[in-house]
C-alpha cells in the first residue's frame, strides 16, 4: 500500500514572524514552481530561495506537496472571496452583463499568473487538489443557482436547474484551465471572454 504524502502544515504560524517566515516559504516556492517547474521545486531550493534554513521549512512543512497545497489553498479563497463580492453586483444585472462580470472575473484572476496556476492543474491529484477544488465548485454551483432563480425563473419552469448549473460551472472551468494548459495567450484575449459568455448565456436562453 502505498505512504499517504503529508498535505497539512506541520504547525500554524501565529507571530508576526513565524507568518513571515511562511510567507517567505509560500513566495519563494511560487517563483520556483514558474521557473523549474513541480519536479525542479525541491525543499533545498525553496528554502535557500525563501532566505531559510531547511529545518525552518520543516517546522510548518512536511514536505513541497504540503507547501503547494498550502498555495493552491491560498489561490482557491482568494478565488471564492473575489466570487462572492461579484456575486452581489451580478445578482442586480441582467444575464449577459452577469456573466460577463463573473467569467471576465474568473479569468483575470488566472490571468495574474498563468504558469503557476499550470502547476495547479497538472499537479491536483498529488497535492489533493480535487477536493480543494470542490468545496469551491459547490460554492460556486450555489452562487448559480441563486443567480438563476431570482433572474431566469423560465429556467426554473422548463428544466432541472442542479444540471444547468453544473454544466454552467464545469464548461467555464474546463474552458478556462484548458487555456491555462494549453493556449495561455487565451487569457488576455477580450474575444475568448466574448465566446465564453456567447456559450453561458446562449445555453441558458436555450
Amino acid at each position: 500500500m502505498a505512504q499517504r504524502i503529508a498535505l497539512k502544515p506541520r504547525k500554524e504560524a501565529h507571530q508576526e514572524r513565524s507568518r513571515a517566515t511562511v510567507d517567505a516559504i509560500m513566495r519563494a516556492a511560487a517563483r520556483i514552481l514558474v521557473r523549474d517547474g513541480y519536479e525542479g521545486a525541491t525543499t533545498n531550493h525553496i528554502a535557500e530561495a525563501a532566505g531559510v534554513s531547511v529545518g525552518s521549512l520543516y517546522q510548518y512543512f512536511p514536505n513541497k506537496e504540503a507547501i503547494v497545497a498550502a498555495l493552491l489553498d491560498r489561490h482557491l479563497e482568494e478565488t471564492m472571496q473575489w466570487l462572492r463580492q461579484s456575486a452581489v453586483a451580478a445578482m442586480e444585472q441582467p444575464l449577459e452583463e452577469a456573466a460577463r462580470t463573473l467569467i471576465d472575473g474568473l479569468i483575470a484572476v488566472h490571468r495574474v499568473d498563468p504558469e503557476l496556476h499550470r502547476v495547479f492543474v497538472e499537479e491536483l491529484p498529488r497535492i489533493g487538489g480535487f477536493h480543494r477544488m470542490h468545496k469551491l465548485e459547490d460554492e460556486t454551483l450555489g452562487l448559480v443557482r441563486a443567480y438563476l432563480e431570482a433572474r431566469a425563473p423560465h429556467v426554473k419552469k422548463k428544466r432541472n436547474v442542479d444540471v444547468v448549473c453544473f454544466v454552467i460551472v464545469r464548461a467555464v472551468e474546463a474552458l478556462t484551465h484548458g487555456a491555462v494548459l494549453m493556449r495561455p495567450d487565451l487569457l488576455r484575449d477580450s474575444r475568448f471572454v466574448d465566446e465564453v459568455v456567447r456559450l453561458i448565456v446562449r445555453y441558458v436562453e436555450g
